[in-house]
């Protein structure tokens, strides 16, 4: 039986789950491996999406149409597709055998919030292969995503200052 990938997950209503993937990833880099990060949901081109793209070794491929609608939403079927094609983006980077560390961010929101099933997602991230490292972020995630993950970490919201009325700050927020 072959060794299964290792598997880390940020969740969780707390700030950091993307920030602490992309630490794991420069991280990797800087180690020597190559790394696919993959949004799901994001559409901004925020300060990390930058930096990413100017990296060696790293490929950034962003899908996502940005905050996800209800399924009533007229725009569902949009974000929908753009959450499917995300997953075949997935699915590519992971058969490829090309990276040794595939983030796939906002993830677990895309699986909570119904537009991928969980058990395809459990499929793919089971048929990776034993050398690569899958990060898994988002609110939400489910329980058998929880159970399928070797380390899991629940980033807990304390204190917020856009709750407080702060504007999302460049460089910080964005």
């Amino acid at each position: 039986m072959k060794q299964p990938p290792r598997i880390l997950l940020f969740t969780g209503d707390g700030k950091g789950k993307t920030t602490a993937a992309l630490g794991l990833a420069f991280r990797a880099i800087g180690c020597g491996m190559k790394v696919c990060v993959i949004q799901f949901i994001k559409s901004a081109p925020a300060g990390e999406v930058q930096t990413a793209k100017a990296v060696p070794g790293m490929v950034f491929i962003g899908t996502g149409l940005g905050f996800l609608p209800p399924k009533d939403d007229p725009s569902f079927v949009r974000h929908r597709a753009a959450v499917m094609a995300g997953l075949e983006k997935a699915s590519q980077a992971i058969a490829s055998g090309r990276f040794e560390m595939v983030v796939l961010d906002e993830i677990c929101v895309a699986v909570n919030r119904g537009f991928l099933q969980e058990p395809h997602v459990i499929e793919l991230l089971r048929r990776a292969p034993s050398h690569m490292v899958l990060v898994l972020t988002g609110r939400g995630a489910t329980e058998g995503l929880v159970q399928l993950a070797d380390t899991v970490t629940e980033m807990h919201c304390v204190k917020h200052a856009l709750a407080a009325g702060w504007q999302a700050q460049k460089g910080v927020e964005l």
